[in-house]
């Protein structure tokens, strides 16, 4: 006949189990696994123990059994159920994710790495957010290489931060290129548990170019859209521009590079209309034009998921747009300081130099 081992307590230990197995506090688990241990200590046998207390043979052999190889703390928490964690070497997975990259890809995805690593892609996406990496994404960039940039980044931040006292401040530039598109197929509208459907592919019933100024004191945006991308054509819109800003003021122009605002047809007018002074921004940092973040809520609110048939009616509603913009403008707030700019690029310079020194040794 198999015996169970005896368990033997101190006068401590017996108060302790004593208290666990009265108390109103302690859960009905430990009270019981307490009562256990006292009546095993009585010299009592699992099968009446379990016959007295209403429980299996197998659970108290279990928690005298526990008792005895941890004690109080032994049958205080249950023992972790199921396989043990795989655990992740997260400084592997880290340099893995920044220095390596999967056979025959570009990035790495969760499911390869966790693949890699033996681990489930739930662990890699966890240790990817604690560390801020995201193999998905990527962000273009462009680092200006003009001699000038300084120079221009000062002149033009300044116009924002503090603009000069009876003088206009407009931000002008233009979207070329903008297509009336029309679906190949009726979508299906918005609706509770679906989303508004529109088909992938479209017919084009040609292009409008939108010449837009916006000023920056109050947002405001003179608009105007026009067939063709030519210095012809700027000059009408910079007539337009001063027929509707105010006489008396001096109109200060932020543009870009491009060739059509310079050239020489447009320098004799700029001569002829002195209130007019350019400021160019420098080459591959057309981000300093405030007006582009007006091209791109344009494009975002109206442009993007319109449906036009013709060009004209792509053109009424780029000047609805700019008519309701009007009515309650919102001008951007530039709050970076040329400073900081400055040193930003500076930053990026420094690491875009060692990456090209590593390539090349």
């Amino acid at each position: 006949m198999r015996v169970a081992p005896a368990i033997e307590l101190t006068d401590d230990e017996h108060a302790e189990l004593t208290r666990l197995s009265r108390s109103g506090r302690t859960s009905v688990r430990l009270a019981q696994r307490a009562s256990i241990v006292l009546l095993a200590a009585q010299g009592m046998q699992n099968k009446d123990i379990a016959q007295q207390l209403g429980i299996g043979r197998v659970q108290v052999a279990r928690w005298r059994e526990r008792y005895l190889q941890g004690g109080v703390e032994g049958i205080e928490r249950d023992m972790p159920r199921g396989a043990p964690p795989v655990k992740v070497d997260v400084g592997r997975l880290v340099e893995l994710t920044t220095q390596t990259k999967p056979a025959a890809a570009t990035h790495w995805s969760a499911r390869k790495m966790a693949a890699e690593l033996g681990v489930a892609p739930s662990t890699v996406w966890r240790h990817w957010q604690d560390h801020g990496l995201k193999p998905h994404v990527v962000r273009g960039f462009k680092i200006s290489r003009d001699p000038k940039f300084v120079e221009k980044l000062e002149d033009i931040v300044g116009l924002y931060m503090s603009p000069p006292e009876h003088a206009l401040v407009l931000c002008c530039d233009e979207k070329s290129q903008v297509q009336a598109l029309d679906r190949t197929q009726p979508g299906l509208p918005l609706k509770k548990g679906r989303a508004q459907t529109m088909t992938h592919d479209y017919k084009r019933h040609g292009t409008t170019t939108l010449f837009a100024a916006l000023n920056v004191l109050d947002g405001k945006v003179i608009g105007q859209c026009q067939q063709r991308h030519t210095h012809v054509e700027w000059l009408k819109f910079l007539r337009r521009i001063d027929r509707e800003t105010p006489k008396g003021k001096e109109l200060h122009l932020i543009v870009d590079n491009y060739a059509t605002h310079k050239h020489p047809n447009v320098q004799t007018w700029l001569a002829k209309h002195p209130r007019f002074h350019m400021h160019f921004t420098p080459t591959s940092a057309s981000w300093l034009n405030m007006v582009e973040r007006f091209f791109r809520d344009i494009t975002e609110a109206r442009l993007r998921r319109g449906v036009f048939t013709s060009v004209a009616e792509l053109e009424a509603a780029i000047d609805e747009y700019v008519a309701h913009h009007n009515v309650n403008p919102k001008p951007f707030i530039w709050t970076k300081s040329a400073r900081d700019i400055l040193q930003k690029v500076i930053r990026a310079n420094a690491r875009l130099s060692s990456k090209q020194n590593e390539t090349l040794h």
